[in-house]
């Protein structure tokens, strides 16, 4: 019997497609941003409901795995000693102080999982001096009861993109939980570009020149700012959600004769790991900004495989840890 599991700040499904391909099936998703939702049902034939901060925790089907790429937004540790001398509500069972994370929580506790995957920003860690991922930890662990594991995972094993992401992952029962380790498969940038390219997507000289002073001044400056142009048999900067401005942080070199271009759509599908078979149906614009704010495919694969082994009762070899990003 296949695990379920429920894609909560679901974006493109990203995440879903990566679970699914080990054979755990989705029985609900959320996701507030409209284009997202249009991505989302073309390729799910779902379409997610809204705002997370609006959905009743028991409307949620039961589930054994929740999965929430959620933003990252401040916590604040402070007035938890006055609101317990008031005896007041404080961290996740705050209603008015809470943020999206709190939501997780409350998710959490209403419907006790066997496991959990959050995703965020390697710098959740470091935030507010780290006040901030120690509040997290402490309400998964101290107040849900949960296993916690995490790991900071460097996608370029799997793509040819530098994008360092923290995978947070827990258990209700304690296990023989490993996250995996990685088989280096050196994967070149050129590997995901299309081969006839629109001229749309070359920059304009007036865009390029920008570019050019732009990086020039920051350089004089003794700053590292400006314009990417990556090695083709290489690896790319991280692709962001604001790629939809200029491109400039990953550019494709076209000769000496000619502008640079930014990535299209679908070579940004493939700098996430998403397949061919993905549907764009969605403008540039929210393209990019769809795929700068997703997570890579085939990295999330191996921690979804890794997470059922171990629901399973399956004890890990080495071999089947080794992220294997051929398929």
């Amino acid at each position: 019997m296949a695990f379920t599991f429920i894609d909560l700040f679901a974006g493109i499904g990203g995440t879903r497609l990566a679970f699914e391909r080990v054979g755990c099936e989705c029985v609900f998703s959320s996701e507030i941003d409209k284009y997202a939702q249009k991505t989302y049902f073309e390729n799910f034939s779902e379409i997610p409901a809204g705002d997370i901060r609006e959905i009743n925790e028991n409307d949620i089907p039961d589930h054994d795995i929740l999965l929430a790429g959620f933003p990252c937004q401040p916590f604040s540790i402070s007035g938890v000693s006055k609101r317990n001398s008031l005896n007041m509500p404080h961290g996740f069972r705050d209603k008015i102080k809470g943020t999206l994370f709190f939501d997780i929580a409350r998710i959490l506790e209403a419907k006790t999982p066997s496991a959990f995957m959050l995703e965020n920003v390697k710098h959740l860690r470091r935030h507010d001096k780290g006040r901030t991922y120690k509040i997290i930890k402490d309400t998964l662990v101290k107040d849900l009861g949960y296993y916690v594991y995490d790991k900071i995972i460097n996608s370029q094993y799997a793509v040819p993109q530098k994008r360092e992401r923290i995978f947070i992952v827990g258990f209700k029962e304690q296990v023989s939980f490993a996250f995996p380790e990685y088989e280096d498969k050196k994967p070149k940038l050129r590997d995901i570009l299309e081969e006839d390219v629109d001229p749309r997507y070359t920059l304009t000289d007036h865009l390029w020149q920008y570019l050019q002073e732009y990086k020039d001044k920051h350089r004089k400056k003794g700053h590292g700012f400006g314009y990417g142009l990556p090695d083709l048999d290489g690896i790319t900067r991280t692709l962001s959600a604001r790629y939809y401005k200029d491109g400039s942080e990953i550019l494709i070199y076209q000769g000496e004769n000619k502008n640079p271009r930014r990535l299209t759509p679908r070579e940004c599908a493939r700098l996430m790991g998403f397949p061919d078979s993905f549907i764009i149906p969605v403008s540039d614009t929210q393209a990019y900004k769809q795929f700068g704010n997703s997570i890579v495919v085939p990295v999330t694969e191996k921690i979804a495989l890794a997470m059922v082994e171990c629901m399973q009762g399956k004890r890990l070899s080495p071999q089947s840890r080794l992220l294997d990003f051929t398929r």
